[in-house]
């Protein structure tokens, strides 16, 4: 990989090494922002995987994506507006190809334009009470929106949405009066009306500080946003940084930040959690969970948070990050619909903590080794190298002297990392052999393969895996699949990541360049497939046995993104399936005889489903009333899952020696390794998991059994 990246920067700097961008265009920021264009659209092309034609179906796709994206509510521009815009709708890839910047310099000024006039209108809305007794409702479907035609509907929609924020915050003001009069007899209970009023200032307060930030954007920013509708295009991952958003992109690659440590996603308008790094502020603190939306960020010396939704995730991470020691509330809405307030002391987050760990465990009277491993990291170096890879040995190592009978590998929300980390640790489980296949669109197929023939564990092998593991995870999942090797157990299917992205510094690729930081671009280069030929890309990793989880209808993965690219097939490589006395298929099958009858997965389906009707319920009432009503009967039917976190199994998970002697001096360690046992212990999927090992060790007697009577 990086020997491609290498040849694509030095025939792009060879590319432009006689040019010269230093001349000045009238326009402004005009000189930069076409440099931009001009590199990009020259840099996708040549070295992008799956390189789009520049067209008027490009130009269409490139033009709906970004006017959503500068007005995903609807509610600042007209419908004569967007009849103004619709006139550039075939013509953005003409303009792309001439560093024509007249449909953005419009955009941007009208924008701009009614982004100040918006300021007026909310102003004089939050001014009047609402009446909450009137019989009206809101939907919160934009896309479904069409765009208003005057004044008059402008400010109504913005009404609506007004009383929709201030509702919440007025049933919120109502529940944390009736408590603070109830524990402290002293104050005073406050009238509806000075309830009311409160909630219109929280509201007012909220978007006052939206606009202040607004205000505070240059043009530079929104022109990122610009770029970035026409390079998403490609595919998801494929992404413009701006100068500091590649400065923080470096920060994170280090290894160490200031922040919450937890990963964002952005789907249409709505920031959520997408991962939480181990180890974390966030991940100590053990409040917020992987789907939890982000409403809004309270800094610790504000009294209100600016609210995000809508918001760009990269503008909304410079909230949620700052300096150690400082304290950040995120406004949540949980995965099952519940709002709640966290606050979170920021801290710096060490992504060492990504590191494999490994338990031991005894069920039946058998004991196995549970491996952790969040993601495929390596430090590529070759003198002092830190990799996953030679950490999981170690770990499998440690284990066997333990007398271990079966592993269990959980790669569970492991979003990836280095490929080659992931091709020397498939090489623990198998003699030798291909891996991965990598195909790129100016090079035959690469074929990466395991050249040990020693291995380092033949026993027993489940792999868990979620809707969360990615790339890596998928390529390892993949190929013990493939050889039949493990059994692989989890959600219907892995995330479905099979591409690979590279970063080009674009300050590197122009020579003599006087326009400043440029940032740099992430793209796509590459696609994996699996050993048998067939991609991971969209499809993922189907599980040999499915579990029911509370993401399971909700719809996670890269075949909910925007424009990713196809599932294809090549031809396989030449492997040979593992030789061995397991029963794979008496061990899947009995497996889905205990997870169709055990109530606890029962449960958690139940709740899964539950999830998603209140997700897809996009028409709220603003009647007081009626808005309640459905609040408590929510809560209500909330409770019948409360037990899903109340299940514990009679397992014990214990460290092992050489773990247990550091955790005498390392008390941090110590409560890090307690509360994953408390949560192992608690774990229906573990729990599934070893009752597979514990059926493949019996098939192997079994079978190893019969096989010395015939001999």
């Amino acid at each position: 990989m990086k020997g491609k990246y290498k040849f694509l920067l030095l025939a792009l700097l060879i590319a432009f090494a006689s040019c010269s961008f230093t001349s000045k265009v009238n326009g402004e920021g005009s000189d930069k922002d076409k440099l931009l264009i001009r590199i990009i659209t020259y840099l996708l092309d040549q070295g992008h995987y799956a390189p789009q034609d520049i067209n008027d179906d490009f130009s269409e796709r490139v033009y709906d994506d970004y006017i959503r994206q500068l007005d995903p509510f609807k509610r600042y521009f007209y419908k004569s507006d967007i009849k103004e815009f619709e006139s550039y709708k075939n013509q953005l890839d003409d303009q792309l190809k001439t560093y024509d910047l007249a449909f953005f310099d419009l955009t941007h000024k009208r924008l701009l334009q009614r982004i100040a006039e918006s300021k007026e209108v909310y102003a004089k809305i939050l001014d009047k009470p609402f009446d909450y007794s009137k019989e009206e409702s809101f939907n919160s479907d934009y896309e479904s929106l069409d765009y208003v035609k005057n004044k008059r509907e402008m400010k109504e929609r913005w009404r609506k949405q007004l009383k929709f924020s201030t509702i919440a915050n007025y049933d919120e003001a109502i529940e944390n009066n009736l408590l603070m009069s109830q524990e402290d007899e002293s104050i005073k209970k406050k009238s509806k009306k000075e309830l009311e009023i409160e909630a219109r200032e929280t509201t007012l307060n909220s978007l006052t500080e939206l606009y202040t930030y607004m205000d505070e954007r240059e043009r530079k920013d929104w022109f990122g946003v610009y770029i970035n509708a026409i390079v998403r295009e490609f595919d998801p991952h494929t992404f413009y940084f701006e100068p500091e958003d590649k400065d923080r992109f470096d920060v994170e690659m280090s290894g160490k930040y200031h922040g919450i440590g937890a990963r964002l996603q952005r789907s249409l308008d709505v920031i959520s959690i997408s991962e939480l790094i181990s180890g974390g502020p966030a991940w100590r603190q053990n409040k917020l969970e992987t789907g939890d939306q982000i409403l809004k960020v309270t800094q610790e010396d504000e009294e209100e948070g600016v609210n995000i939704v809508g918001m760009r995730l990269e503008d909304a991470v410079k909230f949620i990050k700052g300096p150690k020691g400082t304290t950040v509330t995120l406004t949540v809405k949980k995965v099952d619909g519940a709002l709640e307030d966290i606050s979170i002391v920021r801290d710096e987050v060490v992504l060492e903590e990504t590191y494999a760990k490994s338990s031991t465990v005894i069920k039946d009277g058998k004991k196995y080794g549970v491996i952790n491993l969040p993601s495929f990291y390596d430090n590529f170096d070759r003198d002092d190298r830190v990799s996953c890879s030679i950490d999981v040995k170690r770990e499998i190592e440690r284990l066997k002297k333990e007398g271990i009978e079966g592993i269990i590998m959980d790669l569970r929300d492991n979003r990836g990392g280095s490929l080659g980390a992931v091709v020397d640790m498939a090489g623990l489980f198998i003699e030798e052999g291909p891996i991965v296949q990598v195909q790129s669109t100016t090079e035959p197929k690469r074929i990466y393969r395991d050249k040990d023939k020693s291995i380092v564990w033949d026993g027993p092998l489940v792999i868990m895996v979620n809707e969360l593991s990615a790339s890596a995870s998928e390529i390892l999942a993949a190929a013990m699949q493939d050889y039949k090797r493990a059994v692989i157990i989890g959600s219907e299917q892995t995330f479905g990541k099979g591409t690979v992205q590279n970063v080009v510094d674009l300050n590197r690729v122009v020579r003599n360049n006087t326009n400043g930081d440029l940032g740099a671009i992430k793209f796509t280069t590459d696609k994996y497939y699996r050993i048998n030929g067939g991609s991971t890309q969209l499809e993922g990793v189907k599980s040999d046995i499915v579990v029911p989880d509370r993401y399971k209808y909700i719809g996670i993965g890269e075949r909910t993104q925007d424009n990713p690219l196809a599932w294809d097939e090549i031809s396989a490589a030449d492997y040979n399936v593992w030789e061995n006395y397991y029963d794979y298929d008496a061990a899947i099958a009995k497996s889905k005889e205990r997870i169709a009858s055990n109530e606890q997965l029962r449960l958690i389906d139940e709740n899964a489903k539950w999830i998603n009707e209140i997700r897809d319920n996009e028409t709220y009432s603003l009647n007081y009333n009626s808005y309640k009503k459905r609040l408590e009967l929510n809560e209500e039917e909330a409770k019948r899952f409360e037990k899903i976190s109340d299940y514990s199994t009679n397992l014990t998970f214990n460290s092992l020696p050489y773990e247990i002697s550091l955790m005498q001096k390392d008390s941090i360690l110590k409560e890090k390794r307690k509360r994953w046992h408390v949560s192992l212990s608690k774990d229906v999927y573990v729990e599934e998991a070893l009752n597979v090992l514990n059926d493949l060790k019996l098939s192997y007697a079994i079978k190893n059994n019969v096989a010395k009577m015939k001999n």
